[in-house]
Parts: C-alpha cells; sequence; structure tokens
C-alpha cells in the first residue's frame, strides 16, 4: 500500500530507526493512549499520525561537559518542519518501550554516539496543537561529554549553546513547535511553577 510520506514524518522522529525491528519509520508500532497516558491499543506510526492518535514521545535535553545545550537544525529536505531549529533531540516511544529506555536509544541515535549515561526524566506534558497532533511527552536531561556526531541527513547544522544564547535566538529563529513547548514548560518547571 503506498502511503503520503509526510503522513510517515514527525519533527521529533524524522529518519528514527524503528525499534520493533519493522521495515521502516512508517510501519513502527507504536502504544496509543488516552488523555491520562493509559494504552488503549497500538497503531502502525503512519497511521497513528494519518489519522491523530495520541502517542508517546521523548525529549531530550543534551548538554555538554561545559553546560552547554545541543542545539540544532534539521536539514532543509525534511517534508515537515524543514531547517527549523530544536533544542531537544528525542523521538517516539515504541509499543511496549519505556519513555526512559526510549530517551535513552533517542538520546544515542540523534547525536551520534554510545555509551552515554541514562538521561534523568525532569516532567512530562501533554503536547497538543490543536490540530490534530498530540502525544504525551516525557522531558529528559543528559550531560554528553562524547564527541557528537549527528546524521547529515537528518541536521544540517549544530552546536552546543549556552543558556543564554538559545535564549537570545528565541525571537530571531524559528523553532519546531514541540520542542519549543517543552522548552517553555522547562523554563516554567526550572522556575518551580
Amino acid at each position: 500500500m503506498d502511503r503520503d510520506p509526510t503522513v510517515d514524518r514527525d519533527p521529533t522522529t524524522d529518519g528514527d530507526t524503528p525499534v520493533d525491528g519493522s521495515t521502516g519509520p512508517a510501519d513502527e508500532i507504536l502504544d496509543i493512549v488516552d488523555e491520562n497516558d493509559q494504552v488503549v491499543g497500538q497503531s502502525p506510526r503512519g497511521q497513528a499520525y494519518a489519522r491523530g492518535l495520541r502517542h508517546r514521545c521523548v525529549f531530550i535535553r543534551a548538554r555538554d561537559a561545559e553546560g552547554r545545550i545541543f542545539v540544532h537544525r534539521r536539514t532543509p529536505t525534511k517534508l515537515v518542519f524543514p531547517s527549523l531549529y530544536d533544542m531537544f533531540v528525542g523521538g517516539v516511544v515504541g509499543a511496549g518501550e519505556s519513555y526512559d529506555d526510549a530517551a535513552l536509544r533517542e538520546a544515542e541515535e540523534e547525536l551520534g554516539v554510545t555509551g552515554l549515561p541514562r538521561p534523568s526524566p525532569l516532567f512530562k506534558f501533554l503536547y497538543d496543537n490543536g490540530a490534530g497532533q498530540s502525544w504525551w511527552s516525557t522531558v529528559y536531561e543528559v550531560r554528553c561529554d562524547l564527541p557528537v556526531n549527528p546524521q547529515a541527513e537528518e541536521v544540517a547544522w549544530h552546536d552546543f549553546l549556552s543558556e543564554e544564547e538559545v535564549e537570545a535566538r528565541l525571537a530571531d529563529w524559528t523553532w519546531v513547535p514541540d520542542g519549543l513547548a517543552a522548552y517553555e514548560r522547562l523554563r516554567d518547571y526550572r522556575a518551580g511553577g
């Protein structure tokens, strides 16, 4: 069956390797969850996106030894959010996979490293853009002292920026919307609210 390639894309998961042995990202099986993050079924990722089914996702803020944040710009060939910036790495949680296991897997994949410490969970929130994109998201943080090697087909540019540098670019750069939502919630979390 032919699928619309835009259905198989997600701002946090473009190009991910499926965790369940399926043939491609659209075929990867995801847990479908309700408004309370309880599993209510399973679906291939492509169908979950096409039908607007709520699933699970992880966002990992990676910092280097100096405390700077890994920031990257997506390649212009991306079908969703091409050339937009993100201050998180992450992706979908596979069916039966824990948030914690997905966070480590996604961080290592997207940073192009192995041997990271397990990311520390900070909080969970429901992302919903009101237009059919909705996922339960757990936000993590990890320190990456390893040299990063992001995939060239996924990342057009990357650097580690200070918190102040990221803040200064919020208004000037165009960010992926779910990553920006996670960032705003992280600021509130850090501020105690």
